[in-house]
């Protein structure tokens, strides 16, 4: 993890936004032979958002891609704010945070690669998963130990909850 955030940024933070590929999966892409492309979830990742969210956080998932099987892991895990297909990550940061009356400095995003970058540097923490894109990690003030799809938003969630004593 980069140390380069403080204890207030955690104590800060109320919402977690969060991409799908290469940081709640590992990028990885199976092109079944029904043309549906399958992803593996690390099960601690929801584990600590279901938690999160029953604690009061706001969990948001933004993504590029729209897959239906994405779509039911994340409302099985009771997210309610899901943003997939979208090609303006920035417009639909905008539009929740307004609608939400969100303050950017008590949002936490995960990002992996180029398009995460804006809404990453409107952020109280910029965070990315071990294996993020070069220009990712490079912005970013949280860095996990773990690479995507394996428990690094996991480990950004428990951070902030255990700053915050709600862990």
């Amino acid at each position: 993890m980069d140390t380069t955030i403080t204890p207030f940024d955690l104590l800060a933070i109320r919402a977690f936004i969060l991409d799908v590929d290469g940081v709640l999966t590992d990028g990885t892409l199976l092109a079944l032979n029904s043309g549906e492309q399958a992803r593996a979830f690390h099960i601690r990742d929801g584990y600590a958002i279901r938690y999160a969210l029953t604690k009061g956080y706001r969990i948001v998932v933004i993504s590029g891609r729209e897959e239906g099987g994405v779509r039911k892991r994340l409302e099985s895990l009771d997210v309610q704010d899901i943003y997939l297909g979208v090609d303006d990550k920035m417009k639909i940061f905008n539009t929740y945070i307004n609608l939400h009356r969100l303050d950017p400095a008590h949002i936490a995003y995960m990002g992996d690669d180029r398009p995460d970058v804006e809404v990453m540097r409107r952020c109280a923490i910029a965070a990315c998963p071990a294996d993020a894109a070069a220009d990712v990690r490079e912005i970013s003030n949280y860095v996990s130990g773990l690479p995507g799809g394996h428990g690094a938003v996991r480990e950004l969630i428990e951070a902030v909850m255990r700053a915050q004593q709600t862990w």
